[in-house]
């Protein structure tokens, strides 16, 4: 997994780069696996739009990724490894001993024709699935649950991974690439391994309209705008706003918004 640079023949492609897809074998992703995805252009179920600056991109269809790997004791062999239009790993379709195949998020480093497993008892290698509380500590985990059986709900984006740093008697000390903490019951699921295609991060757009693409539209500055559409709007000539940067409706940045006590106490070390 590279990064390819263009020569620089127009300004759009000056700074632009983009991913080499060395490793993806196959770009028909699986019929039986695919699901429409409607567009929300950033609205809600009254038609209002709650978040900004999403509209327009290319048309996508979702691919039904096992994010729980309850199939256990079931080996499987990775037959091809794709791209998903919807998230910025790469993923894998497996094919169980049974003749079922299901994605998974690619583990970083396997390729087609590796065997993987899930399950209590499963081998420590990457791409294996196991229980938090049958996994050594000092692993590099991703695809993490929040509660048994409910499936992965976090480090699952490109190159993301967890490590696990204690045990307890029924919760585990995950520390996550941020530095936070957190407890998580032990019972929960985790896939060996770093999230693949890690050089996301390093891609360079190059320019706006591949923002576009993506479904972003064009972020407009609070001072740029007039003071009945945002408190930094509006001035005599070019302003700097006159006070603390802030959100539309007067929220200073910085200010925590989060409001979950129910879970307060599973954060052993905040990452700030």
């Amino acid at each position: 997994m590279g990064i390819k640079k263009y020569n620089p023949t127009s300004p759009g492609k000056r700074f632009r780069t983009v991913a080499d897809y060395a490793e993806i074998t196959s770009t028909e992703p699986l019929k039986s696996l695919l699901k429409p995805l409607r567009k929300t252009g950033g609205r809600n179920n009254s038609g209002c739009v709650t978040a900004w600056q999403r509209g327009g991109g290319n048309r996508r269809k979702y691919r039904v990724v096992d994010f729980k790997r309850d199939k256990f004791g079931v080996s499987a062999v990775i037959d091809t490894i794709e791209y998903d239009p919807n998230r910025s790993a790469r993923i894998a379709l497996l094919k169980y001993k049974d003749g079922e195949k299901r994605y998974i998020i690619l583990p970083a480093g396997m390729s087609v024709g590796e065997e993987v497993v899930s399950g209590k008892g499963a081998e420590i290698k990457t791409g294996n699935a196991l229980p938090l509380s049958d996994i050594p500590l000092g692993t590099f985990i991703h695809n993490v649950e929040l509660r048994p059986g409910q499936g992965a709900k976090m480090v699952r984006s490109a190159g993301a991974q967890a490590q696990l740093i204690a045990k307890e008697e029924n919760y585990v000390q995950v520390k996550m690439a941020s530095g936070e903490v957190r407890l998580v019951p032990s019972r929960c699921m985790a896939t060996i391994g770093q999230v693949s295609n890690p050089d996301h991060e390093n891609i360079s757009l190059g320019k706006a309209g591949r923002n576009r693409w993506v479904g972003k539209r064009p972020h407009v500055r609070g001072v740029a705008m007039n003071p009945i559409d945002h408190p930094l709007g509006g001035g005599e000539g070019r302003s700097s706003g006159g006070r603390p940067p802030c959100t539309p409706w007067g929220v200073p940045e910085g200010i925590k918004t989060r409001n979950s006590k129910r879970t307060d106490m599973y954060i052993v070390k905040r990452r700030k």
